[in-house]
Parts: structure tokens; sequence; C-alpha cells
């Protein structure tokens, strides 16, 4: 039977109860956050089954969180749940890169003029501030904070537009196409990266002014240069994309 504070009836909490709930809820986040990245950066193969028994290995952690983690990963479209043999990471045809990019190009488009309409002059300078932090990782060639940096800022232009609606669509989409948005940085046949980064600056020059038909068109190339650069980087022999762009 629980305690409760005498005259009021309110249960006694341990005192240790809230803080232990939220270490658990931080090592939980620390194992997805780790784990996507994993799996983002193309440490598996598109199509490969998830090493479990490795990866409770490298984390330090037993197979249920890890299990755990893999179900948010599986909610997010990044990798797909097998009955009773493991899973796999998602493996994303050319028909599928063309869909799932021209709906992101809708949205982001979408975002870029809404945001116009309502964005803050705290929220631009808060984007301005991402921009440069990408930027410094681009410069020291840090492809994965870049891409930590590059996702913040376009997830911050959907949650300026204002609309629920947009934002949960996008998360929904976003998370299928992750691991190949980042890997499309590493195209060969055209310098991706740097292409990236001079979109971004027209981005935040439209943003800046508030220029929303000019900056939901910049967003909406800026999704289909991405498109054909994962779809070059999809049909390139394959090297591993560790090596420097």
């Amino acid at each position: 039977m629980k305690s409760t504070i005498p005259d009021t009836g309110v249960p006694i909490t341990p005192p240790d109860a809230n803080g232990r709930d939220r270490q658990e809820a931080s090592l939980h986040g620390e194992i997805l956050l780790r784990l996507r990245d994993y799996v983002v950066e193309g440490n598996i193969p598109a199509g490969g089954r998830v090493p479990e028994r490795q990866l409770c290995e490298m984390l330090g952690i037993s197979r249920t969180p890890l299990r755990e983690a893999l179900k948010v990963l599986a909610a997010e479209g990044l990798i797909e749940l097998l009955p009773n043999r493991g899973a796999r990471v998602r493996q994303l045809s050319r028909r599928d890169l063309e869909e799932l990019f021209d709906v992101m190009a809708g949205l982001e488009s979408l975002a870029g003029r809404l945001a116009c309409e309502t964005i803050t002059d705290a929220e631009i300078t808060a984007i301005e501030q991402l921009h440069y932090e990408m930027y410094g990782h681009y410069l020291h060639r840090d492809m994965h904070g870049y891409f930590q940096a590059n996702q913040r800022i376009h997830e911050s232009i959907v949650a300026a537009a204002r609309n629920e609606t947009l934002k949960t669509a996008y998360a929904n989409f976003a998370g299928r196409i992750r691991r190949v948005r980042y890997s499309a940085n590493f195209a060969r046949k055209r310098q991706r990266w740097a292409e990236a980064m001079r979109e971004h600056e027209a981005i935040l020059d439209a943003l800046r002014r508030r220029a929303g038909s000019e900056l939901s068109d910049i967003l909406f190339q800026h999704l289909r240069n991405k498109r054909m650069a994962a779809i070059e980087h999809l049909t390139e022999p394959q090297e591993g994309v560790q090596a420097s762009p």
C-alpha cells in the first residue's frame, strides 16, 4: 500500500523515482541517437541485417533496450522489423527515391512559403547560427556534424511554418530518406556537398528577406538536386560512404 501525505491523500513518490525515470529516458535517448547515426551513416549496407549482438557490445547494453530503439527506427522508416528474424536496413529502389524526394520537395517548398509569413527574428537568428555551425563542419570535412546541423535547419524552417499537419507529414517522410539524404553528399559525378552549401546560402538569404515565393522555389529545387545526387550515388560503384568526399 502506498503512503500518502497526511491530510491530503496525495501519494508520496519515492525520492529517487522521478530522477530514475529521467535517467532511463536520457539513456534511451542516447541509445536511439547513436543507433540512428550508425544506420544513417551507412555502417550497415542497404538491405543488410542489423547485427544485434555486435551493436549491444558497441553500445554496452542488453538486447531489450536495443530492440526498443529498433522499434523507433522502424517507425521512422529507417529499418524493417522481420518477424522472429531480427531487423534489416530498409532498401529503397530508384522509384522509391524519386517519389519520396518529390513529396519532400513539395512539403519543404510549402514550409518555406508559410514560414516566411510567421517566422520571428529570433528564429531567423537561430537558423543563422545553425548555418554558420554547419559551414564550420563543412570546412573541416566533418560530415557527421554537418549533417546534424543541416537537418536541424530544415526542421527549424518546417517548425516556423506553424502547421502541425505539415510538421507531422514531414517527420514521417524525413525519417524514410534520412539515410540516403546523408549518403547523397558523397555522389562523385557532381560536387554535391559544395553545391548544397551554396544552396543553403540562398535559402538563408531568402529567409532573412522573408521572400516566401523565392524560398519556396529554392527549397523545391534543393530537394530535386538532392534527389538527383541520391540516385547517382545509388548507381555508383560503392566504396563505402565513410571516405572523404
